[in-house]
């Protein structure tokens, strides 16, 4: 044969094969993909057919995630009222046409929404696939068998009815609020949320690590397939391959499961979070047709009852918050850079862990916290049978709650931040035999999917609560399971604040570890101060009675002086939790602001009082309190600011660590040295004020470790812009934080500036939201002019997909403006 033609039959075969793997490649990586852009939305809530929904005209063009309601007006009369953020509800549709190609009509096509707020109802050319009422459990529908392939477009629609309202005590957000997801499989696939990895056996030399995988064979024949195996260390290196061969029936299902070993593990910790990543590749006739891929960490823990919570060996408390899933001014849009700044300035604060009050959370959030190192309480129902609001979950408790956990379980199950199952918050049910019951019920449910976390409930109290004496509700014990904390069904007690039982808590349930689910409930305005700062304010005087009191522009003093009766300062809780070790820890309410339910306030108020951190993500001055007990970074933080009546009589604090005292001086001269004495959190001075330059210096055995100052500043005089990051990806989904700073001509913050800020935007970027932390502000987060509060005001900028620079500019009547430049790369 000639050798010119053997070597022709050689490179067609060689580009034969090598197409038939990039083909086999392709069909794998394309096997989940974002589908969020170009969809069209339409509100309308006195619509009652889809074909009139379609038939409408001013469907308007927009990208998902998508929360309409941040984009109404604040309405005192709104139907969600006063707890929702005054923000309104209804009915809104979305809709968008796609292509399928011929090629691809041999795969099965599902579609992933990660959440809908809420009752969504789902239509695929005209063909109806479901409904599912709760807001915030991801869910899957199969396109496959309504799909039109080549020319022919197919159009999805969803409607989301969040018309019946109130159903929520805080701000919901209305519509596709989440991702969503097109899936391209073979027919022999694993299935959504089929995957579960544990690590049973754990040493510094080596760990256990089993998998286990369900996989679908959806062929109308038997099929031999080979599963391969592969973990990778920090997502490249390849630490273990393997490959079975399996069998699988027609149209069923199997669990394949294997054990591998990894020598010398990296351990997932909070200050070093390692992962792993699992990939899951399914052969059949040498050809790749499925992979799935998860991460997973290797990590070892216990709640021990004397000890408190141990991780990898070490005892550690958990210094959590509770966390509402909006983003502030960005509404319940989820947004990957958004959650990853709260998570920063959270951990720079030195929180370890976070609870997703009071509902399953976006899985972006539980990837962050895998990555960046956060102990997540993950949380099921704020709600079981018994109603809260007038249209909550209860009315689809019995239909829906068992499928609700148990996706919630299988879709988080294989993230090593989640450390713990809440499957309730405040449960109405929680002090009855019915509430014992359905408690039981839902811990089965949770460990049938998962035995290697414990399972707890956010209780207001597990205990009851006396000024004399500390015993135990309704003698919840183990021959009267009469209450959910007695049931038997949770692995931990979990208590809604009564911090005074916290230390009686060995006596009270001497076999069930602790754990304070949610605590605090301190409130502040930033950057606003009442003296005398050391006295106690407790606000409202009830839960359930209208606040009559408080100041008429609905303001808090921002020392830590002020808290709701049912909670504590934040001083004083934490006091507790750090000084016994077998309380493994707590988690603050709450991290953030978060709009809706402004305790202790009524209309105008519309957000929360009760963040360390404001709406804008600006902290409070209590922030550096727990900065100063939760960090080893050197601390010294000074408050109020420094611009008073000359002579009035002012009370300044410092927060510190790493010194020995702290030395204070007015216009240079002392005003004496004062250290922490005892359980002390913080040192006071009192004296009248002089305007002038304050100045404090912690030292250490006479050594200086951190001086800090503050200044009396004149008039306001001019605007300055500092950007959390000058590069942004050009992906139209990168955001910048841009902080506004008015400041007097010298460049010291103005402390009570409340200057109108407009902003103007060139280039390829846009301005998504606005934001002062000002609860009582009614201006629209969407805007492009915010009221600023107290010298500051926050500005979003949103990159497009073009590059180049984005020029943000900042104006406001009487301050000389300021521009900063961003890029987009």
């Amino acid at each position: 044969m000639n050798k010119s033609y053997i070597g022709i039959v050689a490179i067609l075969s060689f580009i034969l094969i090598a197409c038939q793997k990039k083909e086999e490649a392709s069909k794998v990586s394309d096997r989940k993909q974002l589908f969020t852009e170009n969809w069209k939305f339409y509100k309308n809530d006195t619509i009652k057919s889809l074909n009139e929904a379609l038939n409408a005209n001013a469907w308007q063009a927009i990208d998902l995630p998508h929360d309409w309601s941040v984009y109404q007006e604040f309405d005192e009369n709104s139907s969600a009222g006063i707890g929702g953020g005054a923000l309104s509800g209804g009915v809104g549709y979305y809709k968008k046409s796609f292509n399928i190609p011929v090629e691809d009509s041999t795969r099965l096509h599902k579609i992933q929404f990660d959440g809908v707020y809420q009752n969504s109802e789902v239509w695929i050319n005209g063909s109806y696939l479901g409904k599912r009422p709760n807001g915030y459990i991801g869910f899957e529908y199969d396109l496959t068998p309504y799909l039109n392939f080549g020319s022919k477009d197919n159009t999805i629609v969803v409607k989301a009815d969040n018309s019946d309202q109130p159903n929520s005590r805080w701000y919901s957000g209305s519509g596709i609020y989440r991702n969503v997801w097109l899936k391209k499989l073979s027919k022999i696939h694993i299935p959504n949320w089929g995957t579960f990895i544990t690590t049973p056996n754990i040493s510094e030399k080596k760990a256990l690590v089993n998998i286990t995988a369900e996989i679908k064979n959806e062929f109308a024949k038997d099929k031999e397939i080979e599963v391969q195996v592969t973990i990778f260390q920090d997502d490249q290196e390849i630490v273990k391959s393997e490959t079975s061969a399996l069998s699988i029936t027609a149209n069923s299902a199997i669990n394949f499961n294997k054990e591998v070993t990894i020598l010398n593990p990296k351990l997932w910790l909070v200050d070093s979070p390692s992962l792993y990543k699992a990939q899951i590749d399914i052969i059949q006739n040498k050809n790749r047709i499925d992979r799935f891929e998860t991460s997973f960490g290797i990590r070892d823990f216990e709640f021990d009852l004397e000890k408190g919570f141990i991780l990898n060996g070490k005892s550690q408390k958990i210094r959590g918050v509770c966390m509402h899933h909006d983003l502030g001014p960005l509404g319940a849009a989820i947004n990957i850079r958004a959650i990853e700044r709260q998570l920063e300035i959270l951990k720079e604060m030195g929180v370890n862990g976070i609870r997703t009050a009071h509902n399953p959370p976006a899985p972006e959030l539980l990837d962050l916290c895998d990555q960046m190192g956060f102990i997540v309480m993950d949380e099921a129902f704020d709600i079981w049978t018994t109603a809260k609001t007038k249209h909550d979950y209860s009315q689809y408790w019995d239909k829906w709650h068992e499928q609700d956990l148990s996706d919630l379980i299988k879709r988080d199950r294989n993230h090593p931040s989640v450390f713990m199952w809440s499957i309730g918050n405040e449960i109405q049910e929680q002090w009855s035999n019915k509430g014992a019951k359905i408690g039981v019920e839902l811990s089965n449910i949770v460990k049938g999917l998962d035995s290697t976390r414990p399972v707890t409930a956010g209780m207001n109290p597990p205990v009851h609560v006396s000024d004399k004496e500390v015993t135990i509700q309704f003698e919840e014990t183990a021959d009267k399971p009469n209450s959910l904390a007695g049931s038997g069904a949770l692995d931990l007690i979990g208590y809604n604040y009564a911090h005074q039982t916290w230390e009686k808590h060995q006596l009270n349930f001497p076999n069930t570890p602790f754990i304070a689910t949610e605590t605090t409930s301190g409130l502040q305005t930033r950057g606003y101060y009442e003296f005398p700062s050391d006295t106690t304010k407790i606000w409202p005087v009830r839960w359930d009675k209208v606040f009559t009191g408080g100041n008429p522009d609905q303001t808090i003093s921002a020392f830590d002086q002020v808290r709701t009766p049912w909670g504590s300062l934040h001083e004083t809780s934490w006091k507790i939790i750090k000084k016994n070790d077998f309380l493994s820890g707590f988690f603050i309410w709450t991290g953030f602001d978060y709009i809706g339910e402004p305790t202790p306030y009524e209309w105008p108020s519309r957000s929360s009082y009760f963040g360390i951190v404001d709406l804008a993500g600006f902290p409070k001055d209590v922030y550096y309190m727990y900065k100063s007990e939760w960090t080893d970074e050197d601390v010294l933080h000074l408050l109020p600011h420094w611009n008073w009546e000359q002579g009035q009589t002012v009370d300044v604090w410092a927060y510190y660590n790493n010194a020995d005292e702290v030395e204070l001086f007015l216009n240079g001269e002392s005003k004496g040295s004062k250290s922490k004495k005892g359980e002390e959190l913080h040192v006071m001075w009192r004296f009248p004020f002089q305007p002038g330059t304050l100045k404090a210096v912690s030292r250490k055995n006479g050594r200086v470790v951190k001086e800090t100052e503050i200044k009396t500043a004149s008039k306001p005089a001019k605007i300055e812009l500092s950007a959390d990051r000058k590069e942004l990806q050009a992906n139209g989904l990168d955001l910048s934080f841009v902080t506004v700073n008015i400041t007097d001509a010298k460049g010291i913050l103005a402390p009570r500036a409340n200057n109108q800020i407009d902003f103007e935007i060139e280039g390829p970027g846009k301005i998504v939201g606005v934001a002062s932390g000002d609860p009582t502000n009614h201006e629209s987060f969407k805007g492009k002019s915010h009221r600023a509060l107290n010298g500051k005001c926050l500005v979003i900028v949103q990159s497009t997909k073009q590059t180049g620079e984005i020029i943000i500019s900042a104006n406001s009547t009487g301050l000389e403006s300021k521009s900063t430049v961003l890029t987009s790369n």
